[in-house]
């Protein structure tokens, strides 16, 4: 188990950002960490990382806790922060050497390993530029390089493609998705496209609390599809109670919600009910019940319709 979270509890005064969270995650495991601002995620990546203190419970990375066995933890931790920490006045290629000597590598194998991330991170023509001068994707190149310098075999990125532009995001998601093979990843992210294109795993946290933790498979799997539906007359609910296909809630002004029973398509049986019933439908919308509106569901937010 590269790491493990046990009833982890942190308290600013009296506001509990962290309450009582627990999971796991297994070597080659790359964990979509998700949650609306405020959640207490980048909390529970800095205690993860030896930066914060728990109120409560323990953090082990590779079986050393964070606390306990503070260095030996963090010698295997590669971190980007949300707000990654560069020196902007350093170039590049300096700045390189100085998380060498962080990690005391020296002579031969710092000018091999600077050498390497300049290359695997895409940085080489960038190399003899001061930090100042790029570009925030090439900004986060520089925190990636710097978080995988000393080769960590746990690899923790909170929000690591916050304000990049789609080629940006698609390189940087790439990057990732190298690195990642042979290490155990949490990613922290607000945008879903990427944790279904990297994560194999799901955790959401919500008002310090754990909401779900599954594989993206499972949690999207057997999704119940919810239609919006508005008629030309009123539905006697009461009528269609032993209905077994599908619930139907009142929206109010002639607009109702349409829940499956099961996972299948609803839509064409809905329409044949509504022409044995003699019901004019004026619209229906399919609401998109994937990793998205699960995330939304399950951390109280308005839903995302997809109008048909």
């Amino acid at each position: 188990m590269s790491i493990q979270v046990k009833q982890l509890t942190k308290n600013y005064g009296q506001q509990r950002a962290v309450d009582g969270i627990s999971f796991n995650v297994n070597k080659g495991d790359i964990l979509g960490f998700l949650g609306p601002n405020g959640a207490g995620k980048s909390t529970t990546m800095k205690i993860a990382t030896g930066y914060l203190p728990p109120s409560e419970g323990e953090v082990f990375i590779n079986d050393f806790d964070i606390v306990k066995d503070s260095k030996k933890a963090r010698a295997i931790i590669g971190y980007l922060p949300e707000h990654n920490p560069l020196y902007l006045d350093m170039f590049v290629h300096e700045y390189l050497g100085f998380i060498a000597s962080l990690h005391q590598i020296k002579g031969a194998k710092k000018r091999s390993r600077i050498a390497e991330m300049i290359e695997l991170c895409g940085l080489t023509r960038e190399q003899n530029k001061k930090i100042s001068s790029l570009s925030k994707g090439y900004r986060q190149r520089v925190g990636l390089a710097q978080a995988l310098f000393h080769d960590p075999e746990v690899l923790i990125l909170d929000e690591p493609t916050t304000g990049l532009d789609p080629n940006q995001l698609a390189e940087i998601r790439g990057l990732i998705k190298q690195v990642s093979k042979d290490k155990t990843v949490i990613l922290s992210t607000h945008i879903m496209q990427e944790v279904k294109a990297l994560c194999n795993r799901v955790v959401i946290i919500h008002q310090g609390k754990i909401v779900a933790d599954d594989s993206v498979a499972q949690l999207t799997s057997g999704v119940k599809q919810v239609l919006h539906v508005e008629l030309s007359m009123p539905i006697v609910l009461k009528d269609v109670s032993n209905i077994k296909e599908f619930d139907i809630k009142e929206l109010g002004a002639g607009k109702y919600q349409i829940t499956s029973i099961d996972n299948k398509d609803i839509r064409e049986r809905f329409f044949k009910l509504a022409s044995e019933k003699g019901w004019v439908i004026l619209g229906m919308q399919l609401i998109e019940q994937d990793l998205e509106q699960i995330f939304y569901d399950l951390t109280n937010q308005p839903k995302h319709v997809v109008n048909l």
